[in-house]
């Protein structure tokens, strides 16, 4: 029988760490559990919030609707030659998911170490980090669709992929819950080691032949150098997503700043390093009210202690003109804002 609570507060379920209450939320373990929700007209009446790990939100105000926390667990393998398939709980942690792959020396996952959230969140926000997205390993995703209460399989080509978005954020969004994740991977590494600074890092530790946990570590050593931990200081990660602009833009933008960082995006597009723009604004390690920049990330905004959402959205609006007002640049915010 599942339990619906009244007015519970979710500072504790949001890695930001602001207050914020929830007129009901419920606990889902089993994908079976949504079935049973939205039996209830109530709920299909009602406005819907999904939480996984809820490193990916910004809560503007209390949620007048139903918060419904997925943790549905379990990760299950198969191997077929050189290929292998893992399905994971949407409840499961995204890191924890990592871990389990390469302990077991499968391929594909080891740049996205240390990413914080859940595994059903990965594929509606694309995760990445140093040159790998979600969908370069994705196979595919089991939903729950909330007008018809029945589950519906999504490809890779369903879904959708661009950077950081998916059908889910767009044509689908509040459609449906996510409660399984299948990823493809595999037995021969096929590494980039090209972004950031995982060679640079490599080398620095005397290994020319890193293996899959190499690599994982590294990446986990270079995000805990420039990123801080959620469970000592409220964040969600990166707030801004790096800006992709078109080739002809960037030249003129570069004629002006000859060491604006960035990266090829294809298509004769330019992808920019967000954290660099704001850093050249003069917002790093910047603290305005309970709020501010990380000081090893100006892409990170933290809560330093009683911030409200509300505070911290208008302080990422201040970041955003400031940017736009120095470069010509609009920063989109990474995160999802619930108001």
């Amino acid at each position: 029988m599942l339990q619906i609570q009244e007015n519970v507060s979710l500072k504790n379920f949001n890695t930001f760490g602001v207050e914020a209450k929830a007129r009901y939320f419920v606990e889902i373990n089993h994908k079976d559990d949504l079935v049973e929700l939205f039996m209830d007209p109530q709920w299909k009446q009602t406005e819907t919030l999904i939480l996984g790990g809820g490193s990916n939100l910004l809560l503007i105000n209390n949620f007048d609707g139903l918060v419904i926390r997925i943790n549905i667990r379990g990760i299950e393998h198969r191997i077929s030659h050189n290929d292998v398939f893992i399905e994971a709980g949407a409840g499961e942690v995204w890191n924890d998911l990592v871990n389990f792959c390469v302990i077991r020396e499968y391929a594909g996952l080891e740049n996205l170490s240390l990413i914080p959230g859940s595994v059903g969140a990965s594929p509606i926000q694309n995760i990445g980090a140093y040159g790998v997205e979600l969908k370069d390993v994705f196979y595919s995703c089991c939903a729950f669709e909330l007008a018809t209460g029945t589950f519906k399989t999504f490809t890779k080509e369903d879904c959708r992929f661009d950077y950081r978005e998916s059908v889910f954020k767009s044509e689908l969004k509040g459609q449906y819950i996510i409660v399984s994740v299948k990823f493809h991977l595999s037995l021969i590494p096929n590494f980039n080691l090209k972004y950031g600074a995982i060679e640079h890092e490599l080398n620095n530790r005397g290994i020319s032949a890193p293996t899959i946990k190499d690599v994982s570590q590294v990446v986990s050593y270079i995000r805990v150098s420039k990123l801080p931990d959620p469970s000592t200081i409220g964040n969600a990660g990166s707030f801004f997503k790096n800006p992709v602009i078109n080739a002809d833009v960037f030249t003129k933008l570069q004629a002006n700043f000859p060491d604006i960082v960035n990266y090829p995006a294809g298509n004769g597009l330019i992808k920019l390093a967000a954290g660099w723009l704001i850093e050249q604004c003069g917002w790093k390690g910047k603290m305005v009210g309970h709020t501010g920049t990380w000081k090893n990330q100006a892409l990170v905004l933290v809560n330093h202690g009683g911030a409200s959402g509300a505070e911290v959205y208008s302080f990422s609006s201040q970041i955003i003109d400031s940017v736009y007002t120095k470069f010509g640049v609009t920063l989109q915010r990474e995160v999802n804002i619930i108001s």
